[in-house]
């Protein structure tokens, strides 16, 4: 009794050590973060393995990025003007999430329609993609209707913690059931039930935003064609936005690049299963956790723009980690890559944490949504093309290790270029050089 006693002591001391005490909303925001990132994960995990499994190749596998995000970018802009238009934001993050339910279960079923299944599947992944990218606009309007300026890093790092914790346990678990389970067929089961899982996550996150309620709701605004062109010339005029907006276009074109070839490598050369692919993710997951609270707190000590320049360049070390495990011995491959993969991704909480914080800082509130729908559709047409540009450059050079080998060194050295040009953007910045009303950290 008494060590059992000690067991759970020791278990709580490291719960409030990992969940200090902060603002109340940073519990609800958690909840919500748990749910949605409990769906992603766990549809994101399966959605290359099962495609393979319904019959796709290399460029089908590259579509699983580049359909949603063509459809994001025609609906985001009227979305945004949507958002704006409504006095209860809470509303379109909830319709989201139920329509996200719906096809990523249709996704799941796909695999009983016996003709073009692979590209019944791309679709229906498409328009649940359309749904998240939906919610994801919805919330990044509403967030700070509900929570002041002052306590976001608090309740962001909050919910960061917790959306680690599932992104680390989720893989995991899917990948060792996956792996435990024999023949194609029971695999196929088990994936249909994963997506029949992340649709009842998303109803369930969808019932539990009723929970949670804007402070200080923004103004509905219905913009008529001649605001929505001065809502556009406003962002043009707006020099540290758009510097903003350009050297972040630049960084998310050189992190998309080589999604889809993490992929080929760890399946194609390394020879990883179900299980050793999630193990990626965990590791990835599980140096975010341990690091949060450091970066959490240098971005309290330098404002959240500085920290970031660190996980660029730590996500520099990611084709690193595949160049190793590609050149030595293969019986060293996997867990080499495994290692460093883990190591580059120790600064990778600066993205989560506070790459969002950054995009507030230089938008107008008075175009909050309809800002972030600009922003967002160049983000998603790098993220629609450059996993298809990244096969395409690693076809070009040979389609085989040493390709794939040489296409990562090149990623590599364009994300040093995204570290340099996010390093110049802050000194330009301090410097007030040419960039007049960008406020300095």
């Amino acid at each position: 009794m008494t060590k059992l006693m000690i067991a759970r002591a020791q278990a709580f001391i490291l719960a409030v050590r990992m969940f200090p005490s902060v603002h109340p909303l940073a519990y609800k925001y958690s909840i919500d973060g748990l749910l949605i990132m409990g769906a992603i994960s766990l549809a994101g995990n399966n959605h290359n393995i099962f495609a393979q499994r319904l019959g796709a190749g290399d460029y089908h596998l590259s579509l699983i990025q580049f359909l949603p995000q063509i459809l994001n970018m025609l609906i985001l802009i009227p979305a945004g003007l949507f958002a704006d238009s409504l006095l209860n934001k809470r509303r379109m993050l909830s319709g989201a999430l139920f329509g996200a339910a719906f096809f990523f279960v249709l996704a799941g079923m796909s695999a009983f329609i016996t003709v073009h299944t692979i590209y019944f599947f791309l679709g229906f992944v498409a328009l649940a993609n359309v749904s998240v990218a939906m919610y994801n606009l919805g919330w990044q309007a509403y967030f700070p209707e509900v929570v002041g300026e002052e306590q976001r890093n608090a309740v962001l790092t909050f919910r960061a913690r917790v959306t680690m914790i599932v992104s680390f346990i989720m893989p995991l678990l899917s990948g060792g059931i996956l792996a435990a389970v024999a023949g194609e067929s029971g695999k196929i089961i088990v994936h249909q039930i994963f997506y029949v899982l992340v649709g009842v996550l998303l109803m369930a996150n969808a019932i539990f935003l009723r929970r949670i309620k804007a402070t200080a709701p923004a103004t509905p605004r219905r913009v008529t064609r001649a605001q929505f062109a001065e809502a556009v010339r406003s962002l043009r005029r707006n020099r540290p936005f758009v510097l903003f907006a350009a050297v972040a276009l630049f960084f998310h074109i050189t992190w998309h690049m080589d999604w889809t070839l993490y992929f080929i490598g760890q399946r194609n050369y390394l020879g990883m299963n179900e299980f050793l692919l999630s193990l990626t993710g965990v590791g990835g997951m599980l140096a975010q956790l341990l690091t949060i609270g450091f970066w959490s707190r240098q971005n309290a000590k330098h404002g959240v723009e500085k920290p970031v320049t660190y996980g660029i360049l730590g996500l520099a070390g990611c084709p690193v980690a595949m160049i190793l495990a590609l050149t030595v011995p293969t019986w060293m491959g996997i867990p080499v890559f495994l290692v460093a993969n883990f190591m580059a991704h120790m600064a990778f909480a600066t993205i989560a944490l506070s790459f969002f914080q950054c995009v507030l800082k230089v938008i107008d509130p008075k175009y909050r949504s309809l800002s972030f729908s600009i922003y967002t559709c160049f983000i998603m047409l790098s993220n629609a093309v450059m996993p298809v540009a990244g096969v395409a450059l690693y076809r070009t050079l040979g389609g085989n290790m040493p390709a794939l080998r040489n296409a990562f060194i090149i990623v590599f050295f364009l994300r040093i270029a995204a570290t340099l040009l996010w390093r110049l953007r802050i000194k330009l910045n301090e410097k007030g050089a040419q960039l007049d009303g960008l406020p300095s950290e």
